[in-house]
């Protein structure tokens, strides 16, 4: 197993319990405009692709179609974790693919179900991504920081940052 397949593994890991991702994007005038939505995907072995469920209507499928780079973030701050992704969005014409992800939750915002005309599927293909996952406890935390505080040495050893370039 090679350490980028470790790294993203362990990006997996990060995201696979934090349902919800802020998707930015950027609008025709410019500005960077973030949308919460719920991550579909199932597994871990997706491949390098981020499934999501949008509104065919939004602005953030105008968004895409003419700037397909976003980001996503997804942060847990009770554990310590925080993921950014960077990558380029698509819309995914696949009434398979749909099925396959579909849930009852799904149902409360496209009461149509997979065939709700207004159900739109957003892939994104991961180029890279980037992640903090804080191993140390609370206490560990705060006494590396007054550490640094008084020594004006930045804090080290608190947990795990790396970069993973996947496309």
């Amino acid at each position: 197993m090679t350490a980028s397949t470790t790294h993203e593994q362990s990006l997996w890991k990060l995201i696979r319990d934090i349902r919800f991702g802020m998707l930015t994007t950027q609008t025709e005038s410019g500005d960077l405009c973030s949308t919460p939505l719920t991550t579909q995907n199932r597994k871990e072995d997706e491949g390098q692709v981020l499934w999501f469920f949008i509104s065919a209507r939004s602005e953030t499928v105008r968004d895409v179609l003419v700037r397909p780079k976003v980001n996503l973030a997804y942060a847990s701050p009770a554990d310590d974790r925080y993921v950014s992704i960077s990558g380029r969005a698509r819309l995914v014409n696949d009434p398979q693919q749909k099925q396959a992800l579909w849930s009852t939750l799904s149902q409360a915002w496209f009461p149509g179900g997979v065939d709700d005309p207004d159900l739109a599927l957003l892939a994104v293909d991961i180029h890279q991504a980037e992640y903090w996952d804080i191993k140390s406890s609370k206490m560990v935390q705060l006494f590396k920081m007054a550490q640094a505080a008084i020594t004006g040495k930045p804090p080290t050893h608190l947990g795990e940052h790396e970069k993973v370039r996947l496309g």
